[in-house]
């Protein structure tokens, strides 16, 4: 018991350190790609380290399907980390966060398709209420000036959340940390040849930014991964599901706190709906499932 407990807090230290990336960004004056590289090289340098300490088991040999996977769900999360970082100097941290979690609702619609889930009336609600959510977010922010390119930045972010979650689906012996660990791996090649070929991967960083590369990178993307990796494992699949919706839910609050992103009442209802909508389709096929992957 003491131990399933310590895995709760781990899990949700894990999110709350996941949901307050785009605050701490937001203190680095760096291009978006920049920053992503950064959090890139950093976190899986820290990674590596806490795998190598807590002497965990490679099982990589022999799955060379599993580490294609990988691969692809590697490069995604790359993806994801460059358009979600770019829409989060575009429009602003709430408002992009918001749009990145429609990633799991893209995946519960394509789930019968590709997965050959059954479509649930709940999941099918929950699929139009955050479609409602999604449509109330873009218009405040339409109507407040945000560019197209910042919204568009944040769907993509979705879109490649979704081809993460889906390549890792895949996924069935390579598991915990080495997986995430992999994951890392790919995604920094992706972001650094992304750099590369954009503007190269030398620059200089201002000494006062310093401060926020070194916490993003070590304590959120680092650690981050490990409390969230080393106990999702040991937590009840309901357990994971109700308490993910911290991740996007402490983005919201923290945006509207630390970096003073209004709320109105027409985002307050888009924000109800793009969360609740996907708990709502989320919660639907809990029972029926055995395993989770983000």
């Amino acid at each position: 018991m003491p131990q399933e407990r310590k895995s709760y807090w781990n899990y949700i230290a894990g999110l709350l350190l996941f949901g307050s990336n785009g605050i701490v960004a937001s203190g680095i004056a760096l291009d978006s790609y920049k920053i992503v590289y950064l959090r890139c090289i950093i976190g899986i340098t820290v990674l590596l380290l806490l795998f190598l300490l807590t002497r965990q088991k490679r099982n990589v040999k022999g799955y060379e399907r599993d580490l294609c996977f990988l691969a692809i769900s590697g490069a995604a999360m790359g993806g994801n980390w460059l358009f979600l970082y770019e829409a989060y100097q575009q429009i602003g941290v709430r408002t992009a966060s918001l749009l990145c979690y429609c990633g799991p609702v893209i995946v519960m619609a394509l789930a019968p398709i590709l997965f050959h889930e059954k479509l649930t009336l709940h999941k099918c609600l929950g699929f139009l209420v955050v479609l409602v959510g999604v449509f109330l977010i873009n218009g405040q922010a339409a109507q407040e000036g945000k560019t197209l390119w910042g919204l568009f930045c944040g769907g993509m972010s979705a879109v490649m959340y979704a081809v993460l979650v889906i390549a890792n689906k895949k996924v069935t012996h390579i598991v915990g940390m080495e997986n995430v660990l992999y994951q890392l791996l790919f995604s920094t090649v992706t972001v650094a040849i992304f750099l590369l070929f954009r503007e190269g991967l030398f620059f200089s960083i201002p000494a006062d930014a310093w401060r926020f590369v070194l916490l993003l990178g070590v304590v959120n993307t680092g650690l981050g991964c490990y409390l969230y990796f080393s106990s999702i494992g040991r937590l009840s699949v309901q357990s994971v599901a109700v308490l993910g919706y911290l991740e996007p839910f402490s983005a919201v609050v923290l945006s509207a706190v630390l970096l003073r992103e209004g709320m109105s009442l027409l985002r307050l209802l888009g924000v109800g709906c793009i969360l609740g909508g996907a708990m709502l389709a989320e919660m639907s096929g809990k029972k029926t499932r055995s395993s989770f992957s983000e």
